[in-house]
């Protein structure tokens, strides 16, 4: 096996772990939405994941761990994709929101202020901002 193959395959399961995490927000209400499968779709075509890694995560997507970016540009990256599968449906339930929080101390946020981190990445998303203006937001709620 060559290094590039084991970067490949690495990057790849990272790509999976990050899905069914969005995956495991999507199903906090036990159903997914129509609105929340046409994201998933899209999402898992940017992730490069297969018709049967699909197929395969949404049986058993809590199998998958939580690897937190290096890159804190890559982590509001998920962050931003998390927080957009929670609105989704337009339903902001609690549950949705205590598992947001949960997934972002998973992906390195700190805890004593993943809520702030939480409830700005949900007003920013509610606010229908793109990618880019999410990431500069959240940079300078600290400054």
């Amino acid at each position: 096996m060559s290094i590039s193959d084991l970067f490949d395959s690495g990057f790849q399961k990272r790509n999976q772990d990050h899905f069914a995490a969005i995956v495991r927000v999507a199903m906090s209400d036990c159903v997914i939405t129509d609105e929340e499968q046409v994201f998933l779709d899209r999402l898992a075509r940017k992730l490069d994941i297969s018709e049967n890694d699909y197929q395969e995560i949404l049986k058993d997507y809590k199998s998958h761990p939580i690897n937190p970016p290096i890159s804190y540009d890559t982590r509001l990256e998920r962050l931003y994709d998390l927080a957009r599968m929670v609105y989704a449906d337009h339903i902001k339930a609690d549950t949705q929101v205590l598992l947001l929080e949960k997934l972002g101390v998973g992906l390195g946020f700190h805890p004593d202020n993943v809520k702030y981190v939480i409830d700005k990445a949900l007003c920013l998303v509610n606010k229908g901002v793109d990618g880019d203006t999410f990431a500069d937001e959240i940079k300078n709620m600290n400054r």
